[in-house]
């Protein structure tokens, strides 16, 4: 009797604990919000959204998993906050958008971003493009890094400034294959992304 006790004690446990760490299906054609924001995108295909949230103002998507594909939502950022959680607010301090940040300087703000939440030292951007995003002017940016496990991967971003806070959507992926793969589902959702 005790063992079955124990056992009720635990699938208890697992069945509560469970729901914190689901990741959720995006299911194709359904209209959804993203990060928690008023930005509402419709994917053409099932992603996967993660559960765990790299900041308050973020969340990540993926097809395949994290490491070969991961579109990042950034929405109703406010000045002076960085992009994700600051891991040691001390030593490594992120940077952080400001009400002078220029649409320009976006790609900056990922790079620094990256270097030091990702540990990237290697970080180039390729090109940088006006674009509409969330029906407003914005920017659209490729870049190429290096990972800690010295894979080189591509990204492409698009971003726009709206009413003072930062909104930008932001996909990467190794060079080889997965980037060409993916990049044409990438671009389908964030042709999606509207702001309601």
């Amino acid at each position: 009797m005790k063992y079955f006790g124990w056992i009720l004690a635990v699938t208890a446990l697992f069945s509560v604990a469970a729901p914190a760490y689901a990741h959720k299906l995006c299911s194709s054609g359904e209209t959804v919000d993203v990060a928690k924001s008023d930005v509402h995108v419709t994917p053409a295909r099932d992603w996967n959204r993660l559960s765990g949230r790299p900041g308050k103002h973020a969340e990540v998507w993926t097809l395949d998993g994290e490491q070969l594909n991961d579109v990042t939502f950034f929405a109703d950022v406010p000045p002076g906050e960085p992009l994700v959680k600051d891991r040691n607010k001390k030593r490594d301090p992120l940077p952080k958008f400001t009400k002078s940040t220029l649409l320009v300087e976006i790609p900056d703000l990922l790079e620094g971003t990256y270097r030091t939440y990702k540990n990237v030292a290697s970080f180039d951007v390729l090109s940088i493009d006006p674009t509409r995003f969330l029906g407003c002017d914005g920017v659209i940016f490729t870049y190429r890094f290096v990972d800690d496990d010295q894979l080189t991967r591509k990204g492409e971003a698009r971003a726009a400034i709206i009413d003072g806070k930062l909104y930008m959507i932001t996909f990467d992926a190794p060079r080889l294959h997965y980037y060409d793969t993916v990049i044409g589902d990438f671009r389908q959702l964030a042709d999606s992304a509207i702001l309601k």
